[in-house]
């Protein structure tokens, strides 16, 4: 009962409301799917076709209770050196980022060194009135992208140092025009997980980077992840390079582009193994990386998107932001975790609570028809 009553105490503190598929005193209480999960066999004999087609280069990792059930790597991490994708190989994170940045700010919150409604201007400078850090977390702060700025690439191009890169974005993010009034609408913002990262830095009084080296790699205990400066993803071997197709449909390695900056920031592009993602949803689950209390508050869906219309086949799902760690209700069932995209860059990390799964998959090839990994992991663990 201690912890159910810490949580609503820290509820009235920080006056938020949540919907009611909730974690209550460490156990999931939402509703258990009816029908027991397809085979892994199914599975396998997807990625079997993939690997055939050559319509997916990456890993997959699947767990049950913690114990590996499926783990499949295809595909060449560096095709010009003829180096394959291993069950090791690391792998740019895209979106999955933002889970980092939501445990790092739960992690402050839980030291009572920031509360989440506080507004932003507390912190940072040069900002409207009325955005708070739970507009942040929720993408209802009405900040857009900043990589759509005019005039972002350009700059960035020049930066040479991480500490350019924090404070050149956060410079752009600066001139935003809100696309609407804090809390009345929802839009993703990869600008609010950056501005995320500097209150990091602000309140912690170290810099971003070093902050979730420190607090959520290492004790997670992911000897693998951190965020990588460009020139190592482009000449060590352990990296995976993304592979976008050009309009011919023909696939380049993105790496001798300018898609890419000198390093990933608090909104995306992390590096991690595909073991070492599944070590991180174990710590945040287990309570290592945030108490349970705050752990439950953290990843339980906050903001309902509503319902995606079903394609042919396939059931609708219900999409909700949390903190950080969305959530979706597909086949009656809760999955959690995060996504991400980028050029040549497919990744998830997701976690089943009531049926007991973990499963990641990390790509370096872009999703095309029937090839989305991800939401075949989905539809065949949940239904």
């Amino acid at each position: 009962m201690a912890q159910q009553s810490s949580r609503r105490t820290f509820l009235r503190r920080s006056g938020l409301a949540v919907v009611p598929a909730v974690v209550a005193g460490g156990a999931w209480t939402y509703p258990s799917a009816a029908q027991q999960p397809r085979t892994v066999d199914e599975l396998e004999k997807y990625l079997d076709k993939l690997a055939a087609d050559d319509s997916f280069s990456g890993t997959v990792l699947v767990l049950k209770n913690n114990r590996p059930v499926l783990s499949r790597s295809m595909g060449y991490a560096d095709r010009e050196r003829r180096i394959r994708n291993r069950d090791d190989t690391i792998f740019c994170l895209a979106s999955v980022t933002k889970m980092f940045t939501g445990i790092a700010i739960g992690q402050l919150v839980q030291r009572r060194a920031l509360d989440l409604v506080d507004p932003i201007e507390k912190y940072l400078s040069g900002f409207k009135a009325g955005i708070t850090i739970h507009n942040l977390l929720t993408h209802t702060s009405g900040l857009g992208d900043y990589m759509q700025l005019d005039g972002y690439w350009q700059e960035s191009a020049t930066w040479t140092t991480p500490r350019q890169t924090m404070d050149g974005i956060l410079r752009y993010i600066r001139t935003e025009s809100l696309a609407f009034a804090p809390g009345t609408a929802a839009k993703y913002s990869n600008s609010g997980f950056h501005v995320l990262g500097c209150i990091v830095e602000k309140v912690a009084g170290v810099s971003y980077y070093d902050y979730i080296r420190k607090n959520i790699f290492r004790p997670a205990g992911m000897a693998s992840s951190d965020f990588t400066l460009i020139n190592q993803w482009r000449t060590d071997r352990r990296f995976a390079h993304p592979y976008p197709t050009d309009k011919s449909g023909k696939r380049y390695d993105a790496l001798t582009t300018d898609a890419f900056g000198l390093i990933g920031t608090p909104a995306g592009n992390a590096f991690a193994s595909a073991p070492d993602l599944a070590r991180f949803v174990r710590a945040l689950t287990d309570g290592t990386l945030l108490s349970p209390t705050y752990r439950d508050v953290f990843v339980t869906p906050k903001f309902g998107l509503g319902t995606l219309p079903a394609k042919p086949g396939l059931p609708e799902i219900v999409n909700f932001f949390g903190y950080g760690v969305d959530s979706s209700i597909l086949n009656g069932g809760l999955v959690t975790g995060h996504t991400g995209g980028a050029p040549g860059v497919s990744t998830s990390a997701e976690w089943y609570p009531e049926l007991g799964y973990t499963a990641v998959h990390l790509g370096n090839y872009d999703p095309g028809p029937g090839t989305n990994v991800n939401q075949e992991l989905r539809q065949v663990l949940t239904s």
